[in-house]
């Protein structure tokens, strides 16, 4: 109920300031809409909002495995670690824009180049949760896998995985929320489709209404995600955690 009268009073703050602003540089909410019926009626909507979502998918799923994958071997083994650290340094302080467009100059204006330089923005911040993440696992429990002879990935789902499992769920949600952004400024930069596409001709053209059509369409569908699944899935990850009364 908070979050409908939260929205509410969004809505009332937009009509208002809208009416104060004039509708050529902040368009009312029924404008708005209007354009987004028209985007949905055409397809349009659905074909970019298809095509952005399914580049959120691939470089989300890229960098979450392979950042996985990096950080527990840089948390349980030291020389990895040590010669990963300067490189996992560089990629955090790299502009998320000089990957995007150095990603296009050498591999083109093409899918694979965008969906590489966003996975390649989302990779250091996977592999830093969890290599803290491994780095603070309970050693005593590995010594009792070791005395009860598990197998090793007999060991890592039952007794590693658990203890992960709240990491990778910190880093899913934040990572998730990077690659929302980072997508539209690929797809602004150099993909022929997608809602970074749409709002990019949007600008070109001076057009308020699609413009903030194609945006609050796309931070709806980021909102749906965010509340059937990321939170499930972040709160069912740490549910063996006590809660503070």
């Amino acid at each position: 109920m908070l979050r409908i009268l939260s929205i509410a009073l969004l809505l009332a703050i937009w009509w208002t300031a809208a009416l104060f602003v004039g509708g050529a540089k902040l368009p009312s909410p029924p404008v708005v809409l209007h354009v987004i019926i028209a985007e949905a009626a055409s397809g349009a909507l659905f074909l970019h909002l298809g095509a952005t979502l399914a580049r959120v998918a691939l470089a989300f799923a890229l960098a979450m495995s392979a950042g996985s994958a990096i950080g527990y071997l840089m948390g349980r083994v030291t020389l990895a670690d040590r010669l990963g650290d300067p490189w996992l340094i560089l990629l955090l302080n790299l502009p998320a824009l000089v990957v995007i467009v150095l990603a296009y100059i050498w591999a083109g204006l093409t899918e694979a180049a965008a969906i590489a330089a966003i996975a390649i923005n989302k990779l250091p911040t996977a592999v830093v949760t969890l290599r803290e993440g491994t780095r603070a696992l309970d050693r005593s429990l590995d010594e009792m896998a070791s005395v009860f002879a598990m197998p090793r990935w007999r060991a890592f789902r039952h007794v590693v995985l658990p203890q992960l499992a709240p990491y990778i769920a910190a880093s899913a949600r934040s990572g998730l929320s990077l690659v929302w952004k980072i997508v539209l400024v690929a797809e602004l930069l150099g993909r022929p489709n997608g809602v970074g596409f749409e709002i990019g001709v949007a600008f070109q053209l001076f057009d308020t209404p699609r413009l903030l059509a194609y945006s609050l369409t796309f931070a709806a569908v980021v909102l749906v995600i965010e509340t059937a699944l990321v939170q499930p899935f972040e709160a069912r990850a740490t549910r063996w955690r006590p809660r503070a009364a």
